[in-house]
């Protein structure tokens, strides 16, 4: 009778009308963590392009926005599970805060819909998808013939490797898993005002992740040749049927966001240009599964590629050159590192225009595999994540 009286009292504090939670869950590795210092938040102003996704993400006070409507419970992005409304901060917790594109996607989805949002968030750097987030439909890791030559000519313990790599496989994908089924189990944990007559819709999932698989030679020996990356295509369908299986949504909208650093490889700078078919024939293979006719309308992929800074890897370059040539002028006159110092100021001084020095102060925190650790760049792509996601919506 207890119980009875305290859930008619439940159902009739919440809100009338209230429309379910949806909830959004974002997946992946470092990226999806998120390196861009809010520090980079400045520079977003500094294009008229991207100045109205700024405003979006800061308040009149100039400080990063903090989310009415959406929730977030993030693990793996510090040491502890972090959760709370959702605002700038919730990106990688060494040296931050700082943001991943969890921030500007809900924002964006708080835009789209009128309904209240929990993004739960699972990111670990530097996890591959052939081993550590396998999913369990396709099957046990697979050493090719060439890895097992290698081994056995290294005097290494095959059968060790064997079981180590069993025991790694699908460990990240089985943690991801829980901490969405935790959560959805006691929602009220994270979002304080969520009734259970309120119900939730798990509404979408975003995927970023491929670093670790499109450096791994060993796993992909024909990386530079097409169809080098078919099996990553292959175990990122087996993903996605396994995650609408575990978490029962047969049509659960998923959206991949295919690497992009360094921008579309057709303005790669010729530094660039020796591993441009290499990033070509990986992002084909993360866009692939989208096309498969089982996941029309439901799977789609977004070129994250779209949202690289240009005026950033032209700046970074000229800065680069720079700098090797006042290091190779100090080494022809035997500088002490002191000298050297003051002559790559120097020149750098010289050598670059003030809003060239100017962006890449403002707009660069973290290594160019992380996106430069720009805010501009990742804000970008969680925005483009959303309007993707409401696009399978209206399919």
């Amino acid at each position: 009778m207890r119980s009875a009286i305290a859930f008619l009292f439940l159902a009739l504090s919440a809100p009338l009308h209230a429309k379910p939670l949806k909830v959004f869950i974002l997946a992946g590795q470092s990226n999806m963590q998120g390196h861009a210092k809010i520090a980079t938040f400045e520079h977003i102003g500094m294009d008229p392009a991207t100045k109205p996704m700024l405003d979006m993400m800061t308040g009149p006070d100039g400080q990063p926005k903090v989310c009415d409507r959406v929730w977030i419970s993030s693990l793996g992005s510090a040491d502890e599970i972090r959760s709370g409304k959702l605002t700038a901060g919730f990106g990688a917790s060494q040296n931050g805060p700082k943001i991943g594109p969890e921030f500007t996607f809900g924002l964006t989805m708080e835009t789209l819909t009128d309904a209240p949002i929990l993004l739960i968030k699972t990111a670990w750097g530097g996890k591959s998808l052939h081993t550590d987030f396998r999913p369990p439909s396709a099957g046990p890791y697979g050493f090719n013939e060439a890895q097992l030559a290698q081994f056995q000519k290294q005097g290494k313990d095959i059968a060790a490797i064997k079981a180590a790599k069993e025991r790694e496989t699908g460990v990240y994908y089985r943690l991801m898993i829980e901490h969405v089924k935790a959560v959805l189990a006691d929602l009220q944990s994270v979002v304080p005002d969520h009734h259970a007559s309120q119900g939730h819709e798990i509404a979408g999932f975003v995927w970023f992740q491929g670093w670790n698989d499109m450096v791994d030679q060993g796993t992909y020996p024909n990386r530079d040749q097409p169809g080098g990356y078919d099996a990553y295509s292959e175990v990122m369908a087996h993903f996605i049927r396994d995650v609408r299986r575990d978490l029962n949504t047969p049509a659960l909208p998923f959206v991949i966001g295919v690497l992009g650093v360094g921008g579309p490889t057709s303005e790669y700078l010729p530094e660039q240009k020796r591993y441009q078919r290499t990033h070509e024939n990986f992002r084909a293979a993360m866009a692939a599964p989208a096309q498969l006719p089982e996941f029309k309308g439901t799977v789609a992929s977004v070129l994250t590629e779209n949202y690289w800074d240009p005026e950033l890897t032209r700046a970074r370059a000229k800065d680069g050159g720079i700098t090797n040539e006042a290091k190779k002028l100090a080494k022809e006159q035997s500088l002490k590192p002191a000298e050297e110092r003051s002559l790559v100021e120097k020149m750098r001084a010289e050598g670059l225009s003030e809003r060239e020095r100017l962006i890449l102060e403002k707009g660069v925190s973290n290594a160019e595999f992380h996106y430069l650790g720009s805010a501009k760049i990742l804000g970008g792509i969680g925005k483009g994540f959303a309007e993707a996601m409401a696009g399978l919506a209206k399919d």
